[in-house]
């Protein structure tokens, strides 16, 4: 199977919550030649992974309006976390993501519960930790506590969402916890990311739009129990199939990447 880069742009305000996401963050576009068979997901993740067209560092990068939104001058390789796998992965997890919502509507329940004010500032909280991240404000203890007053908000179904995990993904941030005291950036920046990586489609009849991308959370494995994006709650990666339009959409971020050790 043959993957060809594709590229995709957008311009958003340089938020600082994605600063804390600076250098771990990517994603990419690509097109591919055969027909998808979902049942056989990770021959497909593994043939992706194994490409050299994927594998050629020098020349994937991020999308280019990631550069817009966390401010970096230079280009990041799409996989840089790969490298410490190699090219021979020895194992691929590729678990289907529920991928239904169409609006960002599903968020609105913030705003009636007590999470989120009628300006849009988020309510603070006193400073606590949970997994060594930092929770100073009530949509974090959404997000992370089963035990707080509003965890219910959303149901478990709910959270496996596609949309609920970008959300929740750019809400924690990086290592270095750079959050917003308002709503809006984060609900804008998963909006913009969402459509760029999921395909839908509008019923001639009903009018009723529905997703046709399938989207998987994967990981990769080297011989040597190398990992990929990483085993911590802030690492994750995502493949999104178009099978209508042979699209692949990848968007992965390695927790610490941003600060390599020396």
């Amino acid at each position: 199977m043959l993957f060809r880069a594709r590229s995709t742009c957008r311009d958003l305000d340089p938020y600082k919550f994605l600063r804390s996401l600076q250098g771990g963050l990517a994603a990419q576009a690509f097109g591919f030649d055969q027909c998808f068979e979902r049942p056989r997901r990770e021959h497909f993740v593994l043939d992706f992974f194994n490409d050299p067209n994927v594998c050629n560092t020098d020349d994937l990068y991020p999308y280019s309006y990631l550069d817009e939104i966390i401010n970096v001058h230079q280009k990041i390789p799409l996989i840089k976390c790969l490298l410490t796998i190699g090219t021979n992965m020895k194992n691929i997890e590729a678990t289907v993501v529920p991928c239904t919502q169409v609006s960002m509507s599903f968020f609105d329940r913030l705003y009636t519960e007590g999470v989120v004010r009628e300006t849009g500032h988020i309510v603070k909280c006193y400073d606590e930790y949970y997994d060594d991240i930092p929770i100073s404000d009530e949509l974090r203890k959404v997000l992370l506590l089963e035990d707080s007053d509003h965890f219910d908000l959303f149901s478990q179904s709910e959270r496996e969402e596609f949309l609920f995990r970008l959300f929740e993904h750019l809400c924690l941030g990086g290592t270095l916890c750079q959050f917003e005291d308002v709503l809006d950036p984060y609900l804008e920046t998963t909006k913009v990311l969402y459509k760029d990586l999921v395909s839908v489609q509008k019923h001639p009849e009903t009018k009723e739009i529905s997703v046709t991308s399938t989207v998987f959370k994967v990981a990769a494995y080297g011989a040597d129990g190398s990992c990929f994006p990483g085993h911590d709650r802030l690492s994750f990666a995502y493949i999104s199939v178009d099978p209508r339009r042979r699209h692949v959409h990848v968007l992965s971020h390695c927790a610490g990447a941003a600060s390599p050790a020396r």
